[in-house]
C-alpha cells in the first residue's frame, strides 16, 4: 500500500469517526429536551425502559449490576441514576434475597404510569428522527451498528 494510500484510508475513518460524533451530540441535544418534558433524563428513561422490558420478560426487578451491563455504565453512574428515579417515586430498591450484598431495583406504579403515558410520544419523537432515512436505509444503518458493536464487543475482551 502506499503512503497515499494509507493517508486516504486514516482520512475516511476520521471523517466517519467525526461525523459519527457530532450525530451523537446533536442526538443528545435533541433527546434530552425531549425526556425534560416527562421530567426525566434521558439516563432515567433508558433505565425505566430496561426495568419495564425486563417486567414483560417476566422478570419484575433487576439487580443494580444487571441494569449497569445493560447500559453499558459502570455501577456507580447507574447508582446516581437509580437513587434519582427512587426519590422520584418511579423505582423501588430493594435487597436481594438471593444475595444480601446486592440490591433489586423494580419500577413502581408511578414509574409504569410514566412509561405508558409517555412511550407513544417517544416512539414518535424516535419516528420523526430517523423517517429523514428509508426503511431500507434504517435496516443498513442498523446492520452497520450492530457490526460496529460486535467488533467492540471482541476489542474489549
Amino acid at each position: 500500500m502506499k503512503n497515499h494510500e494509507i493517508s486516504e484510508s486514516l482520512d475516511t475513518t476520521d471523517v466517519t469517526f467525526r461525523a459519527l460524533l457530532h450525530t451523537l451530540g446533536l442526538f443528545k441535544r435533541v433527546m434530552e429536551p425531549h425526556f425534560a418534558t416527562f421530567g426525566i433524563s434521558g439516563a432515567q428513561w433508558g433505565v425505566l425502559m430496561i426495568l419495564y422490558r425486563s417486567m414483560t420478560e417476566g422478570l419484575p426487578s433487576l439487580r443494580l449490576r444487571d441494569i449497569g451491563e445493560r447500559l453499558l455504565i459502570r455501577p456507580p453512574s447507574v447508582t446516581g441514576v437509580i437513587n434519582r428515579l427512587q426519590r422520584s417515586g418511579l423505582v423501588a430498591i430493594q435487597t436481594s434475597p438471593a444475595d444480601f450484598r446486592a440490591k433489586e431495583v423494580k419500577l413502581t406504579a408511578a414509574g409504569l404510569g410514566l412509561i405508558e403515558r409517555t412511550k407513544y410520544a417517544h416512539r414518535a419523537k424516535i419516528k420523526a428522527i430517523f423517517g429523514v432515512l428509508s426503511p431500507d436505509e434504517q435496516a443498513q444503518l442498523h446492520q452497520m451498528l450492530g457490526r460496529i458493536g460486535s467488533h467492540l464487543e471482541k476489542m474489549e475482551q
